[in-house]
């Protein structure tokens, strides 16, 4: 009688059958070293209050994922680092001085109704971080419109706010200027998504289609583009937001259709609205459209549409 330690287990599964080496832990803690230049930065600039909401967000962050899916009956996933890169997004669009009871409450938010009521990792149809954003921007507009310069922490103006041409563009390159955690130093965001092009985890198309509009537009328009690059949170919202991948479409062509379509309502916002930024909503919009634009985006089934001789 043939020993059932020595059969082989036969798996049948439908195609593709491709084989890859990224694991989602791989991915995420991809992204948090490619955060590591901003998070330099948002300390240097801003010192122990950068530390302060990046700590607390992060750890609430991952404390409200597993206290959910320990709720929920379900395996407690904490360590694919999905919730702490949640956690350390949402910082990074914080202002430096926002009290840390607003960031605990904006990091549950952002786990619980922007990721875990729709079933989890994969399931959520909006960017968790920026669903906590939203939040805090609607729930406590006064103490996410208050923005300090770096090292003296004096209340100022943004560059969005001040206008083009006011700050050169030396400072928003390097990051001395006013703004979130995330935004003030376009040199360390680049680093980051440098990195992430890198490792394979950030598909230019979404980047290149965001960035390409806004500056085209805001030219064509009669505004400075590179200006407009360069200040707000423009550069972190396109390269680690927008390209989240489970929010974006997955065909190249979608992928398009939705850097051009967020850069098109980015610079509606900025020059038309009275909100001077408007990255939050044009993400959060084009999630919204993600699904539409995958069905009509998705290659035609070999074979399909072509009909047989009689």
């Amino acid at each position: 009688m043939e020993n059932n330690a020595n059969k082989r287990l036969l798996v049948v599964s439908p195609s593709p059958h491709v084989r890859d080496g990224d694991t989602t832990p791989k991915i995420m803690f991809s992204v948090v070293l490619a955060l590591f230049p901003v998070i330099f930065a948002s300390i240097y600039f801003f010192g122990l209050d950068a530390l302060r909401i990046l700590v607390i967000s992060s750890v609430t962050a991952v404390a409200a994922e597993a206290a959910c899916q320990s709720l929920r009956k379900k395996p407690v996933t904490i360590y694919d680092g999905s919730a702490l890169v949640t956690g350390i997004l949402l910082a990074f669009t914080l202002p430096p001085q926002i009290p840390s009871f607003a960031v605990v409450l904006g990091a549950i938010v952002a786990i619980v109704i922007g990721k875990q009521i729709f079933g989890g990792l994969g399931y959520n149809p909006f960017n968790p971080a920026l669903v906590g954003r939203a939040f805090l921007s609607v729930s406590f507009a006064n103490l996410m419109a208050t923005w300090v310069s770096p090292f003296d922490a004096v209340t100022v103006a943004t560059p969005l706010q001040l206008g083009s041409g006011v700050v050169p563009y030396a400072e928003l390159f390097f990051g001395n200027i006013a703004g979130s955690l995330g935004e003030t130093s376009a040199l360390a965001i680049l680093l980051g998504g440098v990195y992430l092009l890198y490792r394979g985890v950030l598909d230019y198309r979404i980047c290149a289609g965001y960035l390409g509009t806004v500056f085209v537009l805001t030219l064509v328009l009669g505004h400075d583009p590179v200006y407009h690059l360069l200040a707000g949170s423009l550069l972190f919202g396109a390269i680690f937001m927008a390209t989240d991948m489970v929010t974006s479409p997955v065909t190249p062509k979608g992928r398009w259709i939705f850097g051009i379509g967020a850069g098109l309502i980015l610079v509606i916002i900025r020059l038309w609205a009275k909100a001077p930024e408007g990255v939050m909503y044009s993400i959060l919009l084009m999630n919204m459209l993600t699904p539409l634009i995958n069905r009509f985006t998705r290659p035609r089934i070999y074979g399909q549409g072509v009909k047989g001789n009689a």
